[in-house]
């Protein structure tokens, strides 16, 4: 097996086990809701810090349900990885013609100097 190779497969399985890990130990289960957000636990945490607490500003648009909130964060996060996707793709594509056309020109270059070599002779 490759190097390359065994070093994804440690990386997918450390991924899956960060995935299923918090569920399997329980982790969260003395809480109402185990797995929300950053943004509610830090709202919890201000206002025990401080109960007269008001925000600075209210958000410009409140989602209508919890379900159209996630969906609009899975939007979200599908447009990054669909930026990043595009990004890494297209230095690899670039990458990959630089090195293309770099063999090309080394390719050129030694039949050039073959055929000249061939007409010295004659």
């Amino acid at each position: 097996m490759k190097k390359n190779t065994k070093i994804n497969l440690l990386l997918l399985l450390a991924v899956v086990a960060l995935a299923v890990l918090p569920l399997v130990l329980g982790l969260g289960d003395h809480k109402k809701e185990p797995f929300t957000g950053a943004d509610g636990e830090a709202e919890t945490a201000i206002t025990e810090i401080e109960p007269d607490y008001e925000p600075w500003f209210s958000p410009l648009y409140e989602p209508p349900s919890g379900e159209i909130e996630s969906a609009l964060f899975s939007l979200q996060a599908a447009l990054g990885a669909g930026v990043l996707a595009y990004y890494f793709g297209l230095r690899r594509g670039r990458r990959q013609g630089e090195r293309q056309a770099r063999e090309r020109d080394a390719d050129s270059a030694a039949a050039g100097t073959a055929e000249e070599s061939t007409a010295e002779r004659a």
